[in-house]
């Protein structure tokens, strides 16, 4: 008796595959309720790396994450390092995010990104660090895994969709696809069971108005002009970036 009643005093210790795990932190939630009904703890894993695996730029993966950068505490920052196109401010205002807690860091290389990455984690003045990587070997993501836990903050990483096939110390893996109204979300790699189906999440587009999708029939084979005719148009949320002169007497290879 005393050994049955050891071991169900033990049972939340113990993780089923066959049940989502419950990890010792609860997670950041992403503001997107029927995500985090799927995620064990609901919601971003903290002090962990994460990963969105994508198609292309520009489906609608920062949308997803509006809710992190909106969510800043003052005296906190959100950090985006090595984007593939410049946040547009003036939507990203009207999306609520605090400009003023923002941190845009661009970088010369993935091995810069990654140092960047390390930096503001280290500094554990970050709420959240969101870091577009192209490319990146298990020693160096299992540094960035580490780094994550030491600082207690969430790390997201955004992957091209090829870097599925490769393995990761990520806690968490979604890949992206786009869908109408939305994002299609399957999850790779969660503490839990495998999801049945994808999940079609809506996003709600910046600024109240329609999202360009709503009506196309096959919205996957859609292409997303990511600098718009008209630049105070709210749902512009990037804009790419502008080219970069070298100072006079610089050699290009040196910048």
């Amino acid at each position: 008796m005393a050994a049955s009643a050891s071991a169900l005093s033990l049972d939340h210790l113990v993780w089923r595959g066959d049940r989502l795990a419950t990890p010792a932190l609860p997670g950041r939630p992403t503001g997107h309720a029927a995500l985090d009904a799927v995620l064990p703890g609901g919601g971003w894993p903290l002090a962990a790396l994460s990963e969105l695996l994508l198609p292309r730029n520009g489906i609608g993966e920062l949308g997803l994450l509006l809710p992190q950068l909106a969510n800043v505490p003052a005296g906190r920052w959100a950090a985006c390092i090595a984007p593939p196109g410049l946040p547009y401010a003036p939507a990203l205002a009207a999306a609520g995010v605090p400009l003023e807690r923002l941190l845009i860091v661009q970088a010369e290389s993935p091995a810069h990104a990654r140092w960047a990455a390390r930096q503001a984690l280290d500094s554990r003045s970050c709420e959240v660090v969101l870091l577009w990587l192209a490319d990146a070997d298990m020693g160096a993501l299992r540094r960035l895994q580490l780094a994550a836990e030491e600082s207690g903050t969430p790390l997201i990483l955004l992957r091209p969709e090829s870097a599925a096939h490769q393995p990761s110390p990520a806690v968490l893996r979604l890949a992206l696809s786009p869908c109408r109204g939305g994002l299609g979300i399957r999850i790779l790699k969660r503490r839990g069971p495998q999801l049945a189906a994808p999940l079609a999440l809506e996003l709600p587009w910046p600024g109240g108005g329609t999202r360009p999708d709503c009506g196309l029939e096959h919205p996957s084979t859609a292409t997303i002009d990511p600098q718009p005719s008209s630049p105070s148009g709210k749902h512009a949320l990037v804009r790419p970036l502008p080219p970069r002169s070298a100072p006079p007497g610089l050699h290009a290879g040196a910048q």
